[in-house]
């Protein structure tokens, strides 16, 4: 199971992420039910731990503009196991989006210094 607790309105959990060469680096990431990508991380983030590019993305923002956006590939320990990921540049608090919780049961007590709770899913 993956915790975290809310802060400011904002369900967040810690997340270690890897990069090659054995950079790593502990994150308070926001999670966030509207992003459908796994993992956004900021450019200085990216940069420092080396990630490798991947490909460029396109997205629409809430206000139905059109950005592009650098795409590249990390892995998480999620949920006591190393997973792959891909990775979108964006400058703003690290996100996990609804790729990344794909699988899991997300339980939040939406109150100051509430429970986030994950849980894997049973097969069915």
């Amino acid at each position: 199971m993956i915790t975290g607790v809310v802060e400011v309105r904002e369900a967040r959990v810690e997340l270690q992420v890897h990069g090659p060469e054995g950079r790593n680096q502990r994150l308070n990431a926001v999670i966030d039910t509207v992003y459908t990508a796994s993992l956004s991380l900021p450019p200085a983030v990216i940069s420092s731990l080396g990630l490798r590019w991947q490909s460029i993305g396109r997205g629409i923002l809430a206000d139905g503009s059109e950005c592009l956006f650098d795409v590249f590939e990390a892995e998480v320990d999620w949920d006591d196991e190393r997973t792959r990921v891909l990775v979108d540049e964006a400058d703003t608090d690290p996100l996990i989006g609804m790729a990344l919780l794909s699988g899991f049961e997300l339980n939040i007590q939406i109150r100051p210094r509430g429970q986030v709770n994950i849980r894997k899913l049973l097969e069915p």
